[in-house]
């Protein structure tokens, strides 16, 4: 996964459980692209502080993923739903029955995520 998507959605699931001040900072680095003085001098601290404050996000953010999978979750129930809609076109052309079992095949996937 590209580096900046993933931070986005790992912050996307997982931000509110960082302090206010992680978040405002993490926000300025990620989202707001900007650089390290630019932080440290807004924020009142080093741009040693910044720097570490943002990997120590980055590394809050991804062991709550590896506890919870939420972002992993996601991903696999849009490939799945991308796959129902693949399929639901596929049935319109053909009518093919089968097509309904594997519809319900995925749904059943989906709702054991």
């Amino acid at each position: 996964m590209e580096d900046i998507v993933k931070q986005s959605l790992l912050y996307d699931f997982y931000g509110e459980l960082l302090t206010e001040h992680q978040r405002a900072i993490y926000e300025d680095a990620v989202f707001h692209d900007m650089s390290l003085g630019e932080i440290a001098q807004e924020q009142g601290i080093s741009r040693q502080g910044v720097h570490d404050l943002i990997k120590r996000c980055d590394r809050l953010l991804d062991n709550y993923e590896e506890k919870l999978h939420l972002v992993s979750k996601f991903q696999q129930t849009r490939q799945m739903v991308a796959e129902i809609r693949q399929t639901l076109q596929l049935f319109q052309k053909t009518r093919d029955e089968q097509l309904i079992q594997h519809i319900e095949q995925i749904s059943e996937k989906i709702m054991e995520l």
